[in-house]
């Protein structure tokens, strides 16, 4: 995304992501619901302004390849009655019927992150993707599904999932978006695998490495004072 900016960018060699779970997080993690209901429910916490036509129709698309499953939206936002009716009507003018659908308003953060135990798949929104509540389903157990652009915004849970080594869970393109979810929806053993093993995952990875980031940070800063002093002296 270089050519999208005039100033001259700088890249963190961790990314510029460093996560660290809030103390009230819940300490244990149950089994995806689809365990124990053979029904996948996927979900979406993100901010409610990020859902667009675009959204509406590969998450309506995803419904209808994964038979009977479901949908669990939660923001703030939706204690609103007309802003509910309109997510829902984009939904049933696509296809899925309304029972399909639960949408959720505001309530305490230790409770909406328990309320991750009720997701089997998290679906990012775009172009505007999730930042950190992607850390957070991820922290749940919960993976994500997201489809990079071009953008910085665009690409948010990718670097989420590069930094954590699940790249795969990237798609190229909308096709993609659909298969990987549903692909993902019908093998409840890596579901499950992903539910124990995420946690580990992201301990050992860069993005909880908050010495290595800062280090990564202070040699960055320190480089770039280095070369402006460096052009500050030659324009002398």
């Amino acid at each position: 995304t270089e050519d999208q900016f005039i100033e001259p960018i700088l890249p963190l060699p961790a990314g510029r992501f460093c996560y660290q779970p809030v103390p009230w997080a819940p300490k244990d993690l149950s089994p995806p619901p689809v365990a124990h209901s053979a029904r996948t429910t996927f979900g979406s916490f993100n901010n409610t302004a990020k859902l667009n036509d675009g959204v509406y129709d590969l998450w309506a698309q995803i419904l209808a390849v994964v038979p009977d499953s479901r949908l669990l939206l939660k923001w703030r936002t939706f204690n609103d009655a007309a802003l509910r009716q309109r997510v829902t009507q984009a939904f049933v003018t696509r296809g899925i019927a309304a029972e399909r659908l639960e949408l959720r308003g505001p309530s305490f953060h230790a409770d909406l992150l328990k309320e991750y135990a009720e997701l089997d798949i998290a679906l990012d929104p775009f172009p505007f993707t999730g930042g950190l509540t992607t850390c957070e389903a991820l922290w749940m157990g919960v993976p994500v599904i997201t489809w990079p652009q071009s953008r910085v915004v665009s690409r948010q849970t990718h670097a989420v999932l590069h930094q954590i080594g699940l790249q795969a869970l990237s798609a190229s393109d909308a096709d993609s978006y659909v298969r990987l979810a549903g692909e993902l929806a019908a093998d409840p053993v890596r579901l499950r695998d992903l539910r124990q093993g995420l946690r580990a995952q992201m301990q050992a990875s860069r993005l909880m490495d908050t010495a290595g980031f800062t280090r990564g940070l202070e040699d960055s800063l320190i480089k770039l004072y280095r070369d402006i002093g460096r052009e500050g002296r030659r324009s002398c």
